[in-house]
């Protein structure tokens, strides 16, 4: 029977001679590699004082975005929804009532929008997808909990501070310092 691939090779079935029973070149070889690895820069991020930085596609949690004036862009279309290919989320339109144009911008809102973070597979469709720029993925990491439960973001969770009346808090959930 020929072999398929000429990348075979026979196994030699010598007696290995006494320098190699010792071992003692391949420990010598071994610890000059670890040796070597001692002057070499360490890949490791010390992550709470460094931060890593990011590839510009990167995509990380979803985030609610508000206009200039602090009114919410959603007008819970449906269409993130929609392109979501994993059917993370979920959302319930509701219509404005007298007395809340400066909360909503349009006439129609979300008045429950989730985002199931197990479910979610980061693809950015449903950022592509909305036509009033009201959701985004942001450089944030998802972080870590116990429950699913918690992995369960509401409308309270995704949604920005507003900037008119919570700048300082605006400003700490972009990273800058107020």
């Amino acid at each position: 029977m020929q072999p398929l691939t000429n990348k075979a090779q026979a196994v030699s079935r010598q007696p290995m001679t006494f320098w190699e029973r010792l071992y003692l070149i391949n420990i010598i070889k071994g610890m000059m590699i670890t040796f070597s690895h001692m002057f070499k820069k360490q890949p490791t991020t010390r992550y709470p004082e460094e931060k890593r930085p990011f590839s510009p596609v990167f995509r990380g949690l979803h985030v609610l975005n508000r206009d200039e004036e602090g009114r919410e862009r959603c007008t819970a279309c449906g269409l993130c929804a929609v392109a979501c290919p994993a059917e993370a989320i979920t959302m319930e339109a509701a219509e404005r009532l007298e007395g809340e144009e400066n909360l909503y911008r349009e006439e129609k809102y979300a008045a429950k929008y989730e985002i199931n973070m197990l479910r979610c597979i980061f693809c950015g469709l449903c950022e592509e997808a909305c036509p009033k720029d009201a959701i985004y993925l942001s450089e944030t990491f998802a972080p870590a909990n116990y429950t699913r439960k918690g992995f369960i973001y509401g409308k309270s969770d995704l949604l920005i501070p507003n900037p008119t009346t919570e700048a300082t808090d605006l400003a700490l959930a972009r990273g800058v310092e107020a």
